[in-house]
């Protein structure tokens, strides 16, 4: 197995267009209602299904239609969902996504499964056979962040297998006090620019990258910043990567699929500057469609995007 994507899974029912809600006891209308998995696991382990990669599932779910929705999803797109539990006392994670005219989503969270995924539910038979384990939704697991992540982290490196993080925005404003003991044992860590400036209090990409890697000895950190494109860091190397221009359908999911692209473009074995882009250009086709998966369909799709926009400029370079 490539990648295993360990984190949250949840059923998303999206409304579009939605741009404000009814007061109290009224109601508005709206055009297109979908129902999707989603949750940033199984977004991520969707995109990275459709662009060739080999990947498996890792999370808990219910014993409930919404649950059996996810697995039977994961498993038509050649996920392998070993690593997925169901319990019967607790109902499947679910979102109400409200999409505006412009894209942009409001969400109303049900936290379910996911909040009660601890490291107790982890089939490490199944960790083993991963070359990265991806954990996706840090931040929004109360029974798994901080210590048991960490502990999860520690044991993944110490079994030789590549580490990556991605986290979501954390409603309980404890940020960097619950995400400090995992960060120094993860090798790709990729947040997005908002995330960031919580975690560290900094505002520019560079003294947030800067910040991270002097304290926690990340390798790769890549910023995510929307329309704005990405800021991608290592030791060696920084990139500025634009956002490539499409006909935007719905953003949800979109940081997942740039997560996606940019676990691909390692598993593949390419250069940063051509990771980055493929991250790019994955987010990019993310949001041509409503929902986190269906815009994405193979690598080959992919790549066209890449090829009719400017590639990346190096910001800086050096040994």
């Amino acid at each position: 197995m490539d990648v295993l994507s360990l984190g949250i899974y949840v059923v998303d029912v999206l409304g579009r267009p939605i741009d404000r809600f009814p007061e109290k006891g009224k109601l508005v209308l709206f055009d297109e209602l979908e129902i999707h998995t989603g949750g940033c696991a199984n977004n991520t382990a969707l995109a990275l299904a459709r662009l060739g990669i080999s990947v498996g599932a890792m999370g808990k779910i219910g014993t409930d239609a919404f649950g059996d929705l996810i697995l039977q999803t994961l498993s038509d797109n050649s996920v392998d969902v070993t690593g997925m539990r169901q319990d019967t006392d607790v109902s499947t994670s679910f979102t109400f996504v409200a999409i505006a005219s412009d894209g942009e989503r409001t969400f109303c969270h049900y936290i379910g499964a996911n909040g009660v995924f601890c490291e107790a539910d982890l089939d490490w038979d199944v960790i083993k056979t991963t070359k990265i384990l991806h954990i996706a939704g840090a931040l929004v697991m109360p029974s798994f962040d901080g210590t048991p992540m960490a502990n999860v982290l520690r044991e993944a490196k110490a079994q030789g297998i590549t580490t990556s993080l991605d986290t979501v925005y954390d409603a309980t404003g404890k940020w960097m006090e619950t995400l400090a003991p995992c960060l120094q044992h993860v090798d790709i860590f990729m947040p997005s620019i908002v995330e960031g400036q919580h975690l560290t209090g900094l505002s520019e990409c560079r003294e947030i990258a800067q910040f991270l890697r002097h304290n926690y000895d990340i390798d790769t950190i890549a910023i995510k910043m929307g329309e704005k494109g990405s800021y991608v860091s290592t030791p060696a190397t920084e990139l500025s990567v634009p956002a490539y221009p499409v006909n935007v359908v719905d953003g949800t999911g979109a940081g997942d699929a740039y997560c996606a692209g940019f676990l691909a473009g390692t598993i593949m074995g390419w250069d940063l500057k051509a990771t980055a882009e493929l991250a790019s250009a994955t987010g990019a086709a993310c949001v041509t469609a409503m929902g986190t998966s269906a815009g994405i369909q193979n690598l080959e799709d992919i790549l066209k995007i890449k090829e009719l926009t400017v590639t990346s400029e190096s910001v800086t370079s050096s040994q």
